[in-house]
């Protein structure tokens, strides 16, 4: 057993590709990084993999920075803050892997290769036809070192092959338990462009064994890499890390979750407005069970919780309701003060909030009768619109409770308008009250049944709002104030007349 001041310092990492959006699997996959180095007093690295240099942008490593702060999570060492194991993207370490590339040429485990695709394209229907699974044949495998050069030095086009050994690979996956590979099946594996273009495969094998990486923890798609990492291990001389693979994200039908069924960028969910802990909330139930039957956490709570044995093997079922279920209970227990704060931008964009047009304190009235049928923060438009607009527009059948005609829905906006006419003190509880007595009243003049109050507020609250389902009336009335509000019913009954 090792001293304890022998054993090996947890070290995790998250390495996306600059290449587009943050996926949400990406998204998990970095929280789990997090939570597991939280949990085991341990550092998270941020590492950008751009060695793609076609399709890596810049705009794509500043939204991933970005878009992983605003998800809460924060890692010890990465391109945005340094740390003593930088630089801390691929682009940036080119020489780094020229040295190792070298390396593995002198050592004849790695090769240039000259084929053309067209070569490689035949011999791959070649085997295709005699049903064999296609890998490379090895054709530049064994080229004296005389023609290598002799290609080399005439610019002709080539690769740099690693030479993959005829044996089965198995390693230990805290998730899977035992997995073991045929690596003869894989065939020689393109490792760089050149002495300056790495591949995936060859960085990432460098960079974890310079960056002292422990764990990798990474999504099941990654799986079926693991072998060639580990041989490319082996040749170099590294420390092999331990392995995690979390399983898939999938969609409801079970289908992995892609773009052709819905968002999947974590972008998209934050324009959408969802809240950062809603996210994180439900996404670390996808695929991890914490064994009991709490549903919801806090990152602090979550670092002390989380744990890799707990992570399940089967894919997790991407649920929107779900998320929305816990988006709209984080909404309902913000302070209203921030909620506010987070709603205004939905309604600017929106045309709706114009400077002045509304005090603080009206606008919070606003946010807290919405925020209880918000599931995020962009419905907020669509939930309140009515407060901001002038003039409303809505078919007048809508203000029909049941079978009314429009010259009782005219005598029950009449009725509403002389008693709020009439009310002397105008806030929430006593426009409550009021309407709640002149309601019972009402019936009982006209005789509608007893403790009815649809026939007098159902149309009050559409003359208000304009909509089949919004506050109650006197929460509008309340926010409205009193010349706005009997101006909205004045119209209403001008639409029956």
């Amino acid at each position: 057993m090792k001293k304890k001041e022998e054993i090996k310092k947890i070290r995790v990492r998250f390495a996306p590709s600059p290449t587009g959006p943050l996926h949400v699997g990406g998204s998990r996959t970095a929280l789990f990084n997090c939570l597991f180095a939280k949990k085991n007093n341990g550092k998270f690295v941020l590492r950008i993999e751009d060695t793609d240099v076609q399709r890596s942008e810049q705009k794509w490593t500043d939204e991933i920075i970005e878009e992983l702060k605003w998800l809460g999570i924060q890692w010890d060492e990465g391109p945005d803050i340094g740390g003593e194991f930088g630089p801390y993207k691929q682009s940036q370490r080119l020489d780094i892997y020229e040295k190792y590339l070298k390396k593995l040429l002198e050592e004849d485990k790695a090769y240039y290769c000259f084929c053309t695709e067209e070569e490689l394209e035949a011999n791959h229907q070649e085997q295709m036809s005699r049903g064999v699974a296609p890998k490379y044949d090895g054709k530049c495998a064994h080229l004296p070192k005389e023609t290598v050069q002799k290609n080399l030095a005439e610019g002709k086009s080539s690769v740099i092959r690693f030479r993959i050994q005829n044996k089965k690979i198995k390693f230990n996956d805290l998730i899977r338990g035992e997995v073991e590979f045929d690596a003869g099946l894989l065939g020689d594996v393109v490792i760089a462009k050149n002495l300056n273009a790495p591949l995936y495969h060859f960085a990432v094998v460098v960079d974890d064994f310079l960056m002292q990486i422990s764990h990798v923890i990474r999504g099941e798609e990654h799986l079926s890499n693991t072998p060639r990492q580990i041989l490319l291990i082996q040749a170099l001389g590294f420390e092999q890390p331990v392995y995690a693979h979390l399983p898939l994200m999938l969609n409801t039908d079970r289908s992995k979750l892609s773009k052709r069924q819905g968002d999947v960028a974590l972008a998209d969910y934050h324009e959408q407005g969802y809240l950062p802990e809603a996210l994180v909330n439900f996404m670390v139930l996808l695929g991890w069970n914490p064994g009991t039957e709490k549903e919801v956490f806090t990152m602090a709570q979550l670092a002390r919780e989380f744990s890799i044995e707990k992570v399940q093997k089967a894919g997790a079922v991407f649920n929107i309701q779900r998320l929305d279920f816990l988006n709209g209970l984080y909404i309902r227990e913000k302070p209203i003060e921030k909620l506010t704060e987070l709603c205004v931008p939905y309604l600017k964009e929106a045309g709706l909030l114009i400077a002045g047009q509304i005090s603080e304190a009206s606008l919070q009235k606003v946010i807290e009768v919405s925020r209880t049928r918000m599931k995020k923060l962009s419905e907020i438009s669509g939930l309140s619109d009515f407060f901001f607009q002038n003039k409303l527009g809505y078919d007048k059948d809508l203000l029909k409770w049941q079978k009314m005609s429009d010259s009782e829905v005219k005598d029950s906006l009449s009725f509403s308008k002389k008693i709020l006419s009439d009310t002397k003190k105008w806030d929430l509880k006593d426009l409550e009250t009021e309407l709640f007595a002149a309601s019972d009243k009402f019936n009982s003049e006209k005789g509608y049944p007893e403790k009815n109050r649809g026939y007098l507020l159902w149309p009050l609250r559409v003359a208000l709002s304009g909509k089949d389902s919004s506050p109650s009336p006197f929460e509008i009335a309340d926010i409205l104030g009193r010349e706005k509000t009997i101006k909205r019913i004045d119209e209403a009954i001008k639409m029956l007349a």
